[in-house]
Order: C-alpha cells, then structure tokens, then sequence
C-alpha cells in the first residue's frame, strides 16, 4: 500500500475520500483554487497545495499544475474523485509516465467508455443490449435529423462525450430537431471540448437503473448490486436509492451478469458503473433493460450502494490501486437493507431550479446516528459559488425496510435548516413523502408529471406570518431594554395597550401585520383574520404557539431582515425601509438583469427587434448549466447590456426593451 494520496478535486468527494483514507492511516494532500481557499477538504487534508484561479478550466482541470504538485508533495497516488479529470485518459497517462499511481482504471479503459458511440458498439459486440440508435460519426445536421425520423419520435440527442445530462437534448417533434441539436452541441462543447452527439430511441417509461461494479488486477470483478436513479430533473439525479424498488431477482441477476460482462470486455480495473435504461412500461422484467453509458470512476450516489452492502467503496479503490485483490468475492456480497441519497442542492425549485449563489448563513444538517449519514464538503459560513456544481450536501438514510428508510429521511429532511440562499430542501421532502413514490410508481419522467405538488408554493402558510409577526414582537421587546417583551415599557404592553403595526415584506410584497397584547399572549392580525401567538426567542430558535399549534423554528437574522426555518423550508422576511427608494422601477420599461454571475452563452436579440412574450433573449452559463432569459411580455428592443463570451455579475443589465402598447 503507499502511503500518500493527493485528492485532485474539491468538496464532498474530497472530504469524502479524505475521511478513508486517514483511516487507512495515508497521508492526505488537498489542492484548491483561489475560491476554496478556506475550503472545508482544504482544511481536512494533511496538507494543501494552492493550483490556479476560481474557474475550473484555470485550477482543478490543469493537470500540469497537479501534477506538479504531486511531484512537490511527494505523492504517490492521485484520487481523482468524480468530474474534473476523472475520466480524463490523457491524464491517466500522465500519471503514469510521471511514476504516480492513478486511482481509477487505465487509459484504454477510459477511452473505450468514454465516447458513447463506441462504448455502445463494444456492448453490442459483448451481447450487452443497447438502445436502438444512431451512433455513427456523420454529424451533419440534415443527416442527423433524417436519422431521428428513422428512429422515430420522440428521440433524445445526447453528447458523445456527455455526462450529468450536460449535451442531452428531449425532442418530441421534427420541426424541434434543428434548435434542440444546437443547443446539445454548444452545451456539450463547452463541459466537455466536444460538440458530438449520438441520437437515441426515447423510452416512454424509462428506470434509470445503474450497477456498480468493481474489477481488481488479478483478473477478478464483481458487481455489488444495483442503484436506481429514475429521480431526475434536468437530466440529473437528484434522488437515488438500493436496492431498486420491485427489482425482479432474475432481473437483477442478469444486469449483474451484464455489467461485470462490460466490465470485462474492457479489462477493467477499479471502480465503476454500469448505466442501463429499464422500459417500466410493464413492469420490471429480466429481457427489458439496455446499456446506456459507463461511468469509469466513483459515483456520487456510491453511498447507498455502500450502506446496503456494509462496504467502503474508496476503500477498496485504494486497495484495487495499491494492487491488492478485491475485498469481496461475489459470494461474499449481499443487500441488507434499503438506502435512499437526496442531494440538497443550491438552486430554486419554484423558479424552473434555477442555481442559487449566496453564502450560508445557516447550514444546520441532520446528526449522524444509525441508519443516518450526511456527505457534505462546506460549512456554515462557506460561499457557494458560481463556479462549480451547486451541491450543498448529500443526506442518506437506511432502514430495514424502504418505507423506513424514507421516514428516517423525511424527518432528516425536516431537521436541515438553510438560510443566505435558496435550497432545494422542501422540494426534497416533498418527495419522500409523496404517495406515488413511496409506491415505487416511478420512472425518469417522476418529476416532471408531479412538479405542480412537488415545488412547494411561493405563497406563504399564514400561521408562518403569524409566527413572523411573533418574532419581531419579541424582537422588539428584547432589544427594547434586553428583558422580557412581557415586562418592556414602550408601548408593546400587556391588559389592553394600543395597537402597534409590524412593517414586513415577503417576496417584495409588504404585508399588513399588527400585533396587540392581550391575557399574556398576542393577537396578530392580517387582512381581516386574527391569530393568537406566544413564544420565546433564545439561540436562534423560536418556539411560538399559533392558535394553539405548536412551532419549532429556526431564525436567522440577516441585513435588513431574517429568515424562518420550518420543516426543510425556508422564509426570507424583510423590514422595509421607509427611506428606499425602487430605482429599477423609476427607470421603467421592461428590463432584464443576470439574475446570478454567469458567462454570456448566446445574444439572441439586437436593439429594434421586436419580441413577442417567452420570446428568447439571451443564453447565459451559470453553475455548469445552460438559462435561457425569456421576455414576459411583447415589445421592442431598446438596449442590449452584452456580447457573446461577456462574464457578468449577478444584477449586470442584460437587456431592456419598451412593452408594446396594449
């Protein structure tokens, strides 16, 4: 075994491997960009070694630099992680011609998976079933289109080089085709330096079902069960559990099979994943599954698969690595349990997912305990930047039984507590929760068809405006002379004192509060309906009771306002300022700003067009995903604030135009 391993990435996987391998007893050396200087996996690591600027393409993708500092720091293995330069095979090469062992398979391995068209064709060639398309190399659009037509619609376009949903285009009719291909192209040019793409049947009813396999030097190479990962949105994963849910045996034996055939046919070594797409439209079944892609490195979604086996995956990658045989045989594995994974991410449901940037003024996440586990790689007071993937954390729950595993994450969802951006947190529970998921009636398409009772309303629960109100009475009180709001002397007081109003806005929009004390508590009062609050304030918790119901909630006060945490979601109050002026709304017209920082992808407009409502504006590139910028009304062009290729700041004008008369 060495002895040392640089981690060439970032975040949860960097502290997730960190963790392992000082168990291992490894001496452990992180890198990091100009961004995650105070980065949690920098200051987990034995040492750190600082690589380039914030953007990836200047840090965690130059593997001249890590290298370099391999070379430094004395290092005998690189961890590549997941992303970056983990499937990278120019890279793989340079580690070993610089003597530095690479924690992951060899070159060829990484070249023969890492172009979907090629991997499908040495599937086919080991009996692997694939899904009927084209996958050949003419990339003319007129042909493609032809090809889609022969295929039938709908057909899904799909990066050659593509990973994460990056490239991966929906299209439902022919007269779709030409734009949907254009921007999978750009798309995938831009994450991965290739603008190829193969073009695939749809299956109606599709399962994301992945195996994990895992292959030693020595000839040996098993499977250690299935993930499913139908829970998407925007191609990527967002809920992820094992086993999966009405797995036939036959079924899961023959992908089983199937996978560690795949794996074999590349002479594998390490870990990786086999993706296979399963037709759900009648039911599970051992004959209708079909190859997809391979991953050749570790999944994020590994932890489900290493709480229902009792196995540490990063640990047996450092022994496959070091040269030693697998852990296991297959006679050894087994599933014990059900596990689920929820990805908490930095982005707003309510708003299409949008990404969200902020720094977190609160970060308060379950405690790990039995059957509870939280993968996480920053810490309250960390930033989320613009520069990377959006992931916050990652919690997951087992259980015996999968409805188990769900409650414990239901509640794990409802103890996590996020403020200073926006988070995906109640969406989550709102899907462990849901009947038709806890059912197993599932496929890729879950979100979508649910999305009206997943996103949580924007509106705002009037019990929750009461506790509002309630927080600023004791607020108020406590800052009034550091005692009891009850034994203040300004004019909240108690037998019938005057009413006082309590000035707040939610989403921009002020609403009509006041509150008045009344037999030791406080009628609050909002358009017309009445509530009867008490409570107290202390340590960032309020615990309040509203007409009866009881409240446990957390609060943090920010600049101007506070926020707060109940059940997953959050509530972002603000008091108004008597003295603010709106100078957006002074300046009228219609105009459209980068609603976080970004890099300009496209300008579709030029001053003088004339747009017509959900007319396209601009493409901007934000958190590794492509936003469209859509006009909400008809009108002209008047200004356009950008070119193409232009890195802006959140609130940066992009354009602005006159609403047409009506």
């Amino acid at each position: 075994m060495f002895s040392s391993v640089l981690i060439a990435n970032r975040g949860e996987i960097a502290c997730r491997v960190i963790r392992t391998a000082k168990a291992m007893g490894l001496r452990t050396i992180a890198v990091y960009s100009d961004a995650d200087a105070n980065a949690a996996h920098v200051a987990e690591a034995d040492e750190a070694h600082h690589i380039g600027p914030s953007p990836a393409n200047e840090s965690y993708l130059k593997a001249d630099v890590i290298l370099d500092v391999a070379k430094r720091s004395a290092a005998e293995a690189i961890h590549p992680g997941y992303g970056f330069l983990s499937e990278n095979a120019e890279f793989a090469d340079a580690c070993e011609k610089a003597g530095v062992i690479f924690i992951g398979p060899t070159a060829s391995a990484i070249r023969a998976m890492g172009l979907k068209d090629a991997a499908k064709a040495l599937m086919e060639k080991a009996n692997v079933p694939v899904v009927p398309g084209y996958h050949g190399d003419n990339q003319d659009p007129t042909f493609l289109a032809e090809q889609a037509g022969k295929i039938g619609y709908p057909v899904l376009i799909k990066a050659v080089a593509g990973g994460g949903g990056k490239g991966m285009r929906r299209v439902d009719a022919p007269d779709e085709f030409e734009k949907a291909l254009a921007s999978a192209q750009r798309e995938s040019a831009s994450a991965f330096g290739d603008d190829r793409v193969l073009v695939e049947k749809f299956v109606a009813r599709p399962r994301h079902i992945e195996i994990q396999v895992f292959a030693d030097t020595h000839g040996n190479a098993v499977h250690l069960f299935e993930r499913d990962c139908s829970l998407q949105r925007r191609h990527q994963k967002v809920v992820e559990e094992a086993p999966a849910p009405d797995m036939p045996l036959d079924m899961r034996e023959a992908m089983g099979a199937a996978a560690v055939a795949a794996a074999k046919a590349i002479d594998y070594r390490g870990a990786g994943t086999i993706e296979f797409i399963a037709d759900a439209s009648e039911g599970l079944k051992a004959d209708g599954f079909y190859f997809m892609e391979m991953n050749t490195r570790l999944q994020v979604e590994h932890p489900v698969t290493e709480m229902i086996t009792g196995q540490d995956l990063v640990e047996w990658q450092l022994r496959v690595a070091a040269g030693e045989e697998l852990p296991a045989t297959q006679d050894d594995l087994f599933i014990d349990g059900h596990a689920v994974e929820v990805r908490l991410y930095a982005e707003d449901p309510a708003k299409k997912f949008f990404p969200s940037t902020g720094t977190l003024h609160r970060l308060r996440l379950p405690s790990e305990e039995e059957g509870v586990r939280v993968d996480t790689g920053v810490r309250e007071g960390d930033t989320v930047s613009m520069f990377y993937d959006p992931m916050i954390a990652k919690l997951i729950t087992w259980d015996e039984t999968r409805d188990g595993a769900l409650r414990q994450m239901a509640r794990a969802l409802e103890v996590t507590e996020i403020a200073g951006l926006r988070a995906n947190t109640a969406f989550l529970a709102e899907i462990v929760q849901n009947k038709d998921f806890i059912s197993g009636d599932i496929d890729t398409g879950f979100i979508d068809a649910h999305l009206d009772v997943l996103v949580p309303s924007t509106g705002l629960p009037a019990p929750l405006i009461a506790v509002a109100a309630l927080h600023e009475v004791l607020r108020r009180g406590a800052d009034a002379d550091g005692q009891s709001p009850w034994e203040a002397t300004d004019s909240w007081t108690l037998g019938g004192g005057r009413t006082e109003p309590v000035p707040l806005e939610f989403g921009g929009d002020a609403i009509a509060l006041s509150a008045h004390a009344v037999e030791g508590a406080w009628q609050i009062n909002m358009d017309g309906a009445s509530f009867t609050a008490k409570g107290h304030l202390l340590d960032g918790r309020l615990t309040a009771q509203v007409n009866g119901q009881r409240f446990a909630v957390g609060v943090i006060e920010l600049s101007g306002g506070f926020v707060l945490m109940h059940k997953g979601a959050s509530y972002e109050f603000t008091r108004p300022d008597p003295l603010d002026v709106d100078l957006q709304e002074q300046a009228g017209g219609n105009r459209f700003v980068a609603p976080l920082p970004g890099k300009i992808i496209q300008v579709l407009v030029k001053p003088g067009d004339k747009v017509r409502p959900g007319a396209p504006l601009v493409v901007l590139e934000a958190m590794k995903m492509e936003q469209t910028i859509q006009a909400q009304s008809a009108g002209t062009v008047e200004t356009v604030g950008v070119a193409e290729g232009d890195q802006v700041e959140a609130g940066a004008l992009l354009v602005a135009f006159e609403e047409a008369a009506e």
